[in-house]
């Protein structure tokens, strides 16, 4: 290994290599090794193909130079096997980067990350990132397809799952939260990995939320909505982003130069490698963008997209693509040294194999931090005052529902190595901890289920106990990459199971599990109480019942917004008003026969649902309550270039202790272009004991307050705002204040 890293790096770079390489000693140590290749060995570092072991046509194509990186190999030793092919048999020992899609958790799975954002809590997030990262690394994982920063508006778009929300400040904080936990503070560490931000970008506004689908963004709309959490993401050093598979404005992100180089790259300056999606760039082809895949080479090429991720565009027409002029040798060095530049930084030169003996997966410290994120990013919905529920004191819980022992379906989607044993159910910790109080009776074989066969035992398990545990929501498989669904009810028979419980006459509590918000408004008010859980992971049973039971106080608060009905979407909290916003509402229930056109008052809202979202953006109950005063400024008037304190009191008014989440809403009442109702600009999650008052602190900058105008300027003006702090968007009483 030293003999070849003389040969690549020379003496200087590798008396360094006790520390991490300087940016200049990368450059010059790519650069040199460039300069040794040939072009076929180039496209081959470009080239990355999914794990096929040790097939030998796979072992002489790493061999032989032609692959740079594999995806989805996760045995030690097979990972082992390929690297010495590549760094002692291939001509210049340039080692692999192994990847695989670690999202939230690798063996350890943690809530999917629509649920760690309900935490509010870039703790949580950062400390779910970083075990991932400790797990897959110790199986030679260097390389992670996360996170999904993408904004998503419209629950039925299956990979909803795999975001923060619909909110930019809150994908931004966690994004970059997440990219820390993964990368540390040094990547050449051997248990860290390169964080790949996706989807760049757009990918969440897909029309009616069907995967892959197209999406029309006006440019002002993607810089001020979706392009900030990927902004934030390349400031804070991610090491990778991938192209989306969708169009923007007609254009595939994956030939989208626009998009690719001019923002990302030159704009932001941000210098680090574009991988393709599976496939993407040879589906530009089904866009109708390339005639054939070498114009889609081609254009990948152009777009400065620099590896080809399951293509095979790359290894068949980018050496002739070069020996014709259409992408010139600067342009594929360029390419080749991103890739390069990457190993380097990741210590794959100096360490590229992995310790099979030093795998090490569910460590207590892991588990009890999966468990902890459980309990963050529950929300408590609904509460009649059912919850807590005191399991000592009464004699019989009734646990019914598909979801309360579903080790596989917990743990939600894209999880391609959990290990289901290992999955903790809510049955199987309250059968721990109170198992003679507990009457099991499933009532649905799985949440898809619409057969009534098991609805008698569950009504009778219902009418024998003091209160029914109902747990309901959606399989795994139903929310994620290619699961979109139009209608995001509860799905099969849970809504005819639940009023089937209901009639027992006992106190209902439904814990949903789901992949993205589902329409449960209806649900809701046959309940009691509603405890709403993203897909948990691992440790979903036990983190559900110390919320059931009290022990530890909800503090989830809703990253989107739930709507009443699907035909709202696409719903969000920070949406511009109308010339005729919603007053004076009247339902389809409530309208005269032969009622006159206009009698419903001609304003902004659905006959059948309202205006509105059944829960809003941001909110969460406790079992406590907390109370705001009236938020106070440093100065009601702020300069363009300056900032302004804002510092609001709140009091937990309850008499438990409890957790809460501060959110810093504005207003700008007039400006250039419409602007929205309000928008999320800070958060502060905090602690209080009963009868507690924190006064939190804002610092908010006039910059902050600004937006994309026609022109494609960001440009803060002039004029009046409004300002809140409370609980959840939809709260709060406005302070007023203006820039000057």
């Amino acid at each position: 290994m030293k003999k070849i890293l003389l040969g690549l790096l020379g003496l200087t770079a590798l008396t360094a290599m006790a520390a991490p390489l300087t940016e200049a000693e990368i450059d010059a140590a790519v650069a040199d090794l460039i300069g040794k290749m040939t072009v076929e060995e180039k496209v081959g570092q470009l080239n990355q193909l999914s794990g096929r072991g040790l097939d030998p046509g796979m072992v002489a194509l790493v061999a032989e130079g032609k692959v740079g990186s594999l995806l989805n190999e996760v045995d030690p030793a097979t990972v082992n096997a390929l690297q010495r092919q590549a760094v002692e048999n291939s001509r210049l020992g340039i080692p692999l980067i192994i990847a695989r899609d670690v999202i939230h958790g690798f063996k350890t799975i943690f809530p999917i990350p629509l649920g760690q954002a309900a935490s509010w809590n870039e703790d949580v997030v950062r400390q779910g990132a970083r075990i991932a990262a400790d797990e897959a690394s110790s199986v030679g994982v260097r390389w992670t397809f996360s996170p999904m920063v993408d904004i998503a508006r419209d629950a039925r778009w299956g990979r909803i799952a795999e975001g923060f929300g619909e909110d930019p400040v809150l994908a931004s904080r966690l994004g970059v939260a997440m990219v820390e936990g993964y990368q540390g503070d040094d990547l050449s560490k051997p248990n860290t990995m390169a964080a790949c931000v996706k989807h760049f970008a757009g990918y969440g506004a897909a029309e009616s939320g069907k995967d892959y689908n197209t999406t029309w963004i006006p440019e002002v709309l993607l810089r001020d909505v979706y392009l900030p959490p990927f902004k934030a993401a390349a400031d804070a050093g991610a090491a990778t982003f991938m192209c989306s598979f969708n169009d923007i404005n007609g254009v595939p992100s994956s030939g989208n130069r626009y998009l690719l180089h001019d923002i990302l790259r030159d704009e932001w300056g941000w210098n680090g490698l574009i991988v393709s999606d599976w496939g993407s760039i040879e589906q530009m082809r089904n866009h109708g963008f390339s005639r054939d895949l070498r114009e889609a080479a081609l254009q990948g090429a152009k777009a400065t997209v620099d590896v080809d991720m399951e293509n095979y565009a790359y290894t068949q027409h980018l050496a002739d693509l070069v020996a014709s002029g259409e992408v010139s040798m600067d342009e594929l060095d360029a390419m080749v040294a991103n890739v390069l530049r990457l190993k380097y930084k990741l210590g794959l030169f100096d360490n590229p194999y992995v310790d099979e003996t030093a795998v090490a997966f569910y460590a207590p410290a892991s588990l009890d931090a999966a468990r902890r994120a459980v309990e963050e990013s529950a929300i408590l919905l609904k509460n009649n005052g059912v919850l807590p529920i005191d399991f000592n004191a009464v004699k019989t819980v009734a646990v019914v529902g598909p979801m309360a022992d579903a080790q596989h379906d917990q743990a939600g989607t894209w999880v391609f190595d959990l290990e289901k044993e290992h999955s903790v159910t809510p049955l199987m910790t309250l059968n721990e901890k109170w198992g003679k109080k507990v009457k099991y009776a499933k009532g649905l074989a799985h949440s898809r289920d619409r057969k009534h066969d098991g609805f008698e035992e569950a009504l009778k398990a219902a009418q024998g106990a003091d209160v029914v545990l109902y747990f309901a929501g959606e399989e795994a498989v139903l929310s994620g990459e290619a699961h979109s669904r139009a209608d995001i009810n509860l799905p099969g028979a849970q809504k005819e199971l639940l009023r089937e419980l209901k009639m027992a006459g006992k106190p209902v509590v439904m814990i949903v599990q789901a992949g993205r918000p589902l329409t449960i408004a209806d649900d809701a008010e046959l309940c009691d109480a509603v405890v709403y859980l993203f897909h948990g992971g691992t440790m979903a049973g036990p983190g559900i019942v110390n919320v059931l039971s009290g022990e530890v106080n909800p503090s989830g608060k809703l990253p989107v917004s739930f709507p009443k009905m699907v035909g709202q979407l696409p719903l969000y909290y920070n949406h511009k008003n109308t010339g005729r916003p919603a007053e004076g509402i009247t339902y389809i229930d409530d309208i005269e026969l032969e009622a006159g056109q206009t009698s419903t008052g001609c304003t902004s809202f659905f006959l059948d649902a309202g205006d509105g979202p059944a829960f809003p953006f941001g909110y969460g109950l406790s079992y406590t309550t907390f109370e705001y005063g009236t938020p106070r400024l440093s100065s009601a008037e702020i300069a363009p270039d300056g900032s302004v304190t804002v510092v609001c009191d709140v009091t937990n008014s309850g008499s438990v202790a409890g957790s809460e989440v501060a959110q810093l809403y504005v207003r700008d009442l007039v400006g250039s272009l419409a602007r929205p109702v309000k928008e999320l600009k800070d958060f502060q999650k905090i602690s209080l004991q009963p009868g507690e008052t924190k006064t939190v602190v804002f610092n908010l900058p006039a910059s902050s307050l600004g937006f994309t105008n026609l022109k494609n300027e960001y440009v803060v003006e002039p004029g009046d705002f409004q300002l809140w702090v409370a609980g959840d968007s939809a709260s709060g009483t406005p302070v007023a204040f203006a820039i000057k």
